[in-house]
């Protein structure tokens, strides 16, 4: 087995320019969710250079590839990168920045998609030590609902070959390069959108008392709301409700007709998340009815929370400090962002872990979803190595 590791060590590193060309190229090229035509492309392309043979078109724009190694029915491994990017303008001054204006890749999708194609390529080379089938996942659409999961496991990703346990891995600028961080059982929110019209009567600022003041009402809303959490959400259960956007768009001296609100919900708890629900709904209407006006109240169902199988994560952990050390490998809390990952772990066993992506002597230290995120490429070294050893490790069901 540590001549298989050993290679796989090698195999990674001397594949590292080649992967890392390949993410600055992902990098120019960023596209929002369900548009991931270019993306799409340049996978298929690279799947097809490599010998892997491939399905396009999977939920629009995914792509799936299927690597067999010897008694390919025996277990099935599979491997997910999202491949979507953000609404931001980069900020970023170097020669791979974005190339479409007012889109970047800010969620370190690019590294994912670079990654896997690493691991698809060392996989590809070791095929005949593999003891069964790897199913590579290129999924649309992370950052959008209803997310790209939703839409390819309707569409049979998960099926024809019958996926037996799931990986996925993501950056994390909490971790320097070279580190990876997991946890087991519960570790990413379930999250909804929530979208309020209040309506009032507007009118002429100067005399409130002939109007219905939807400004004022939406003010009392969003500060009674919070009560939700602070008063009912148990300790022990971690809830979030922010609300990022208002729009009231009247003047200085103009009350508006109506003011519309948009925020999220994150839990950790089915029965909870309706209930919040509920308390949302209820309080936003009766608060603007007892102030002369309505509010319409719409949630939008996202994303479930994230599960961590026990046994799986515990087998990723051993076979991460066996391939990087103790001291590389983290356990981390339990976060209130979200992921899309979460429906593949509704159907079958599997581990979402935390790829380190840090080097603050470089400078790089951007939070996610900033204009200034990057990443320290060394990182893809890491990234294609253990996720290819993971699958070997995997497939023997060490």
């Amino acid at each position: 087995m540590n001549l298989i590791r050993d290679k796989i060590e090698q195999l990674a590193k001397h594949y590292l320019a080649e992967i890392i060309a390949l993410r600055r190229k992902l990098h120019t090229i960023p596209e929002l969710s369900f548009e991931e035509y270019q993306t799409s492309d340049l996978i298929a392309l690279l799947l097809e250079k490599y010998g892997i043979e491939f399905q396009k078109g999977i939920a629009k724009t995914g792509v799936v590839g299927l690597i067999k190694g010897k008694n390919p029915q025996s277990k099935v491994v599979a491997l997910r990168a999202d491949m979507d990017a953000l609404q931001i303008k980069e900020l970023n001054d170097v020669e791979y920045k974005s190339k479409h204006p007012g889109k970047m890749h800010a969620c370190g999708h690019d590294v994912h998609i670079a990654s896997l194609l690493g691991t698809a390529k060392i996989l590809q080379e070791i095929r005949n030590e593999l003891n069964g089938t790897v199913k590579l996942i290129f999924q649309p659409s992370e950052e959008k609902y209803p997310g790209g999961a939703k839409v390819m496991i309707e569409e049979g990703v998960l099926k024809n070959p019958k996926v037996d346990v799931i990986f996925g891995q993501h950056v994390y600028p909490e971790l320097d390069a070279g580190q990876v961080g997991m946890k087991s059982g519960k570790y990413m929110a379930s999250t909804d959108e929530i979208f309020l019209t209040v309506k009032g009567k507007g009118g002429h600022g100067a005399i409130p008392d002939r109007n219905i003041d939807p400004v004022l009402i939406a003010s009392h809303i969003i500060v009674a709301l919070q009560q939700i959490v602070s008063r009912n959400a148990k300790p022990v259960m971690p809830t979030v409700l922010t609300f990022g956007r208002i729009i009231g768009d009247g003047m200085t001296n103009v009350i508006p007709d109506e003011v519309k609100i948009e925020g999220i919900m994150r839990t950790f708890d089915e029965e909870w998340r309706a209930e919040m629900k509920k308390r949302i709904t209820k309080m936003a209407q009766t608060i603007a009815e007892s102030m002369g006006g309505k509010c319409e109240v719409f949630i939008d169902q996202g994303y479930p929370y994230l599960v961590n199988d026990k046994k799986v994560t515990e087998n990723t952990r051993n076979s991460a400090k066996k391939f990087l050390g103790n001291e590389n490998v983290h356990n981390l809390e339990m976060r209130t962002t979200a992921e899309d990952f979460a429906y593949y772990t509704q159907h079958i066993p599997g581990c979402f872990y935390r790829l380190g992506i840090r080097n603050i002597k470089k400078g790089i230290n951007s939070n996610l979803h900033t204009a200034t995120f990057d990443v320290d490429e060394s990182s893809l070294e890491t990234g294609m190595g253990l996720m290819a050893w993971i699958v070997y490790r995997e497939l023997l069901n060490v």
